[in-house]
């Protein structure tokens, strides 16, 4: 085995790498449109084949969807989030806020053991940021801002794993989210467990910490009731 010849990777699958990298920072927004071939041509010096052959890599990922007559779009910023769209059914949203729970109470409480104070007070900030949108009855503000605040939360766990599985789920979660939001707004009052997870972690608790997410999960669960 020690002995075994790697071949030189195929160009293609350097573009594919390119081209995910650009699709995960952003830079090719989820429901934008991507360059048309010539300009991917050009960009990427190789030739249309090769951008082609990258091209269908990232649909069959679900990373990509052609549109007939009209380009190709980013369906997915996520490889684990186009896998998870294409199996789980659009209905099996109970079965998704399982898997967000599963992974946010376990960082919750990572969390409330290694966080500094400079992440809790960025994880505040987060939190005021969120409750500002929700006064201001902002529902695409405070859905964004929300979402802001439990990304970060999940990230001051210190494990890349989880927040990569994290990730993937959120996206997928997006049009769902907006649900729960738009009721959490009608109900008048913002989930109570938020301000108690960065008190727990503050604090240096996980249990309280894990308290607190079943608490603010609890609640999304009744408002997809």
């Amino acid at each position: 085995m020690d002995n075994l010849i790697i071949p030189p990777r195929r160009t293609s699958e350097l573009v594919v790498d390119r081209m995910r990298d650009l699709i995960r920072s952003g830079e090719w927004a989820v429901g934008g449109r991507i360059p048309a071939e010539p300009e991917l041509v050009e960009q990427f010096g190789v030739g249309r084949n090769t951008i082609r052959e990258a091209v269908r890599a990232l649909e069959h990922a679900g990373m990509l969807v052609p549109r007939r007559g009209d380009g190709t779009y980013v369906r997915s910023r996520n490889l684990l989030a186009a896998a998870i769209e294409s199996c789980v059914p659009g209905s099996a949203h109970h079965d998704l806020l399982g898997a967000r729970r599963a992974i946010e109470v376990e960082a919750a409480a990572a969390a409330a053991e290694r966080a500094s104070a400079a992440e809790v007070a960025g994880l505040r900030d987060r939190l005021r940021a969120a409750e500002q949108a929700f006064a201001d009855a902002d529902v695409s503000a405070y859905a964004q801002e929300d979402m802001a605040f439990h990304i970060s939360l999940v990230a001051i766990s210190g494990n890349r794993l989880l927040l990569e599985l994290y990730d993937g789920i959120v996206e997928v979660m997006q049009r769902l989210h907006q649900h729960v939001v738009a009721a959490t707004l009608t109900d008048g009052v913002h989930p109570s467990g938020h301000v108690a997870v960065v008190d727990a972690i503050e604090a240096g608790d996980p249990g309280a910490a894990r308290a607190a997410v079943h608490s603010y999960l609890d609640e999304a669960l009744r408002g997809m009731s």
